[in-house]
């Protein structure tokens, strides 16, 4: 072999020259002649799809930001679900408190669209003035005047077919807008923190009202424990 090597100094080595196109015993071509013998276009769409190894700056925070994307849409649709099926049964339950707990439901379910829309704020004040406030006031409410009546109330749905068609015609009204619509637009930027200056204006400028509006709520608290009350 060494004399022959000798001989045909041009010529590469016969074993190297063989052993990447070496074929196995079932005569099928070996993973790595395939992967030598593959074309440009097929190389490049088995990187895009497995990926070479590393990313360019910013190609993870895009592909996060396609799956926040992803997740804030599937959200909101599930939200939306919520909220739509909350709100017939609040429109088409007969128990009145049952009523009551679905559009407390319903209600926390607006509070997360609020989040969703990067409103923390709006989505606290909903929980706790309308999921909060205003639902304990109509269960209040209910519980007095089943008290003072002697009798359970249910509730009745009326003009169930108006209804629908008004419900029909408002959404197709919506369907219209959003179709003629340029979107989507460009959300504007924020001016300052107004959490912190709406705060501010409740404590110093409105505080006369904000004490007086607290008043309300525990006089109106304090009568309706006063109604509640037992004989003996």
């Amino acid at each position: 072999m060494r004399v022959l090597r000798a001989l045909r100094p041009g010529l590469p080595d016969r074993r190297d020259h063989h052993a990447p196109h070496r074929r196995p015993r079932d005569g099928r071509p070996s993973r790595a002649a395939a992967r030598q013998r593959s074309s440009p276009r097929t190389r490049a769409r088995r990187r895009a799809v497995l990926g070479d190894g590393h990313q360019a700056p910013g190609h993870a925070g895009a592909t996060q930001g396609s799956q926040g994307v992803t997740l804030e849409a599937a959200g909101f649709w599930g939200l939306a679900a919520v909220l739509l099926a909350s709100s017939l049964a609040v429109v088409l339950t007969r128990n009145l408190f049952h009523s009551v707990l679905y559009l407390a439901v319903a209600l926390v379910a607006t509070g997360g669209v609020f989040l969703l829309l990067d409103a923390a704020f709006l989505f606290g004040v909903q929980l706790l003035l309308y999921a909060g406030g205003v639902v304990t006031i109509v269960v209040f409410a209910i519980m007095l005047t089943e008290r003072l009546v002697g009798e359970r109330i249910r509730q009745t749905s009326r003009s169930l077919v108006p209804g629908a068609l008004l419900a029909v015609a408002v959404l197709g009204s919506v369907c219209v807008f959003l179709r003629r619509a340029s979107l989507p637009v460009k959300r504007p930027p924020l001016a300052g923190a107004l959490t912190a200056a709406l705060g501010e204006a409740l404590v110093t400028r409105y505080v006369m009202a904000f004490e007086l509006l607290a008043v309300l709520f525990v006089a109106a608290l304090l009568g309706a424990l006063y109604f509640a009350r037992t004989d003996d």
